[in-house]
């Protein structure tokens, strides 16, 4: 029987220090290559505008040149630092082909990180083609440059996640107790972020909620299999022969 053949995405998994598992998937060479002519697009017209504005004052010719390379010089290294560190974490670029700027644990960039990242973008060029950066990202699972292997960051598909999925599968049993409407949806969530939660997080929270799924005589039971079942109840399903 032939085999299933793996997926051709290439994806990274981390863990937050809440022991939530998130899986990130790195954009590849062409998905940054066209964001990054977007952007030479729009920081030369930023700089063609500069420019014309200079030209139009009675600035001395000096002093025009000097503003204008002044004006070069911020807008080559700190127009990618200012956009990865607002909300979106990405240039326009990058966000026309719905990328971000992240750091390998999943959270926002920080600012030491972003500003080293481009500041190696020097190296990346050598010798004058961008040979460094093509090679290192070509031969890394994870496309990283090598500013991103310094500053330790991923440039990721920003794809919105949905936190609830479906329910693991599991026999409906009632709760123990009496529930609130809020404990009731802090069931359901937990049950439909199970596939998102660490085993070992999955477990340390059916503890804290033993009270509603084990009865004083069952203890030792297996929490997170029977509070799942309890998520299944309050979601309107039964067991066989039971009423809903």
């Amino acid at each position: 029987m032939p085999t299933a053949a793996a997926p051709l995405d290439t994806l990274y998994a981390v863990e937050t220090p809440e022991g939530i598992a998130l899986t990130l998937r790195p954009a590849g060479l062409a998905a940054r290559a066209l964001a990054c002519m977007i952007d030479m697009c729009l920081r030369g017209a930023l700089a063609f505008i500069f420019v014309m504005a200079l030209a139009s004052t009675t600035f001395g010719s000096g002093l025009s040149a000097a503003l204008v390379l002044i004006g070069f010089f911020l807008l080559e290294w700190f127009y990618p630092v200012i956009f990865e560190l607002g909300k979106r974490g990405a240039t326009p670029g990058k966000r026309a082909l719905g990328l971000r700027v992240v750091m390998d644990n999943g959270l926002p960039v920080t600012p030491a990180a972003s500003l080293l990242r481009n500041l190696l973008r020097v190296v990346d060029f050598l010798p004058g083609t961008y040979a460094v950066g093509l090679a290192t990202l070509l031969l890394r699972p994870d496309f990283k440059r090598l500013g991103d292997m310094a500053a330790g960051t991923l440039v990721v598909y920003a794809d919105t996640a949905a936190l609830d999925g479906p329910l693991p599968a599991a026999e409906p049993l009632p709760p123990t107790r009496l529930l609130t409407a809020r404990q009731q949806l802090a069931v359901i969530t937990w049950a439909g972020r199970s596939r998102r939660l660490t085993p070992e997080r999955l477990d340390e929270l059916a503890r804290l909620a033993a009270s509603v799924s084990i009865a004083p005589a069952e203890v030792g039971a297996p929490l997170t299999a029977r509070l799942l079942g309890v998520a299944h109840w309050l979601s309107g399903r039964r067991g066989a022969g039971e009423a809903p």
